[in-house]
């Protein structure tokens, strides 16, 4: 069976899926859905996709259509997963899931009422650095004490990975810290149980927070530190160590060290060392097979309960 998709979002990150998902048999993109209809249809050459268009309602229509990738500005994520559940798509969701909570919350119940494949890209699960830490974990050969993670980028005009602007405006809390939020609680195998939050001056022109710091501790005891700017000139990314009870870690991106700087082949972890996909992988597999996948919108629920209260949090302190 080929699973039939249609992407919606023809920018730096769907690019990344649709490189990802020539690589993967048995599925085929079918459709492309973008917000100017010229520099879609330029994509869907490249890629040899057939039918493009700037509405998502028009992909939703097409009846072959099994499954739908939401790689889409932030505020769109809940409304569309959930247009795509109420047409009969499987979907997969770009990280977050949503920025308020109630929508995250809509989602998870309609996918519970559907039955539907619905995940939602949280790619730190899937990378071979952290998936190398978290079959140490299982194993119960080594257990986080500490997480220290910073997420830097230099975005003081609104621009994406690509160095083309955006049409709408990125988020340190709903998004950037909700792959650390979320790995940390997958990573430790228990919830979060104090998490706090306090933020820097606002960007006049973009009305968000340039700079945050946020304290996490799990159940398990574990804690973690997040730093995360929108000032920083490099280097850009995300950093994690892990600090725990046999040895500490160092991930950034794919690769992975020891505490000696000493790299550690992760190229065995998995059948890709490219963290997207593997994410579509798995997105796939699951469909094929009628399971649940790792990184269900149920499963990264709790995530987005942390980051609520992180917002309300952070609304006293104005």
């Amino acid at each position: 069976m080929t699973i039939k998709v249609a992407l919606a979002g023809a920018g730096a990150f769907g690019i990344k899926h649709l490189d990802a998902i020539q690589l993967i048999d048995g599925v085929e993109v079918v459709s492309l859905v973008s917000r100017e209809l010229e520099k879609t249809r330029e994509v869907a050459r490249k890629y040899g996709i057939d039918h493009c268009t700037t509405e998502l309602a028009d992909s939703l229509a097409l009846k072959e259509v099994d499954a739908v990738i939401l790689c889409t500005p932030t505020q769109m994520h809940a409304s569309q997963a959930i247009a795509c559940m109420q047409a009969g798509k499987h979907v997969q969701v770009e990280i977050p899931l949503a920025d308020a909570m109630a929508d995250a919350e809509r989602v998870v119940a309609l996918q519970k009422s559907t039955g539907l494949v619905a995940m939602c890209g949280h790619t730190r699960r899937f990378n071979p650095s952290h998936q190398f830490v978290h079959q140490r974990i299982a194993k119960g050969e080594f257990n986080i004490q500490q997480m220290d993670v910073q997420t830097y980028f230099f975005r003081r005009t609104n621009m994406n990975a690509l160095g083309q602007p955006r049409s709408w405006t990125d988020h340190l809390l709903w998004h950037h810290a909700a792959h650390t939020v979320d790995l940390f609680a997958y990573q430790c195998g228990s919830a979060i149980v104090q998490a706090n939050a306090i933020q820097g001056p606002m960007h006049p022109q973009l009305g968000i927070a340039m700079d945050m710091s946020i304290q996490l501790r799990a159940a398990s005891g574990a804690i973690c530190t997040l730093s995360l700017s929108f000032n920083n000139e490099g280097p850009l990314g995300t950093f994690f160590r892990y600090i725990g009870d046999s040895a500490t870690y160092l991930a950034r991106y794919d690769d992975l060290f020891n505490g000696k700087e000493e790299k550690i082949d992760v190229s065995k972890v998995a059948v890709s060392m490219n963290g997207i996909e593997l994410q579509d992988r798995e997105f796939f597999a699951s469909i094929k097979d009628k399971r649940e996948p790792n990184a269900s919108v149920a499963q990264v629920l709790p995530c987005y309960r942390v980051l609520h209260g992180l917002e309300q949090q952070l609304a006293r302190q104005q």
